[in-house]
């Protein structure tokens, strides 16, 4: 699945989506919110916005159904996957992927 030629241009460049997920507590498989993913995308959206990233969106997701790895995100278009743990985590996402165009493989989740 790709992109097709006749296909609108893109609306945002990239489009980062982070669990925001929460289970109860004691679930085995944990929740990314309970893990502290609510107030990393907060920091996320300012962090972006600090550094003038154009044509970002950060957003809230639902269950990403990775959350035993988590807190975790997903990079759009790309589809590349990340376990953001601090804010350290988020900048380097921010600083190396989005705005640099490179990866952060010490942040990346396996393959399913």
């Amino acid at each position: 699945m790709g992109r097709l030629p006749d296909d609108p241009p893109l609306f945002f460049a990239a489009h980062l989506f982070v669990c925001c997920n929460r289970r109860p507590d004691g679930h085995a498989r944990g929740s990314c919110a309970a893990k502290g993913s609510e107030r990393l995308r907060d920091y996320m959206k300012a962090r972006a916005k600090e550094l003038g990233l154009p044509q970002l969106r950060v957003n809230a997701a639902g269950c990403l159904d990775r959350c035993e790895l988590g807190p975790c995100m997903v990079i759009y278009p790309e589809g590349v996957w990340y376990r953001i743990g601090s804010p350290a985590d988020v900048d380097a996402v921010l600083e190396r992927h989005v705005a640099g165009g490179g990866r952060v493989p010490e942040l990346m989740l396996p393959e399913a």
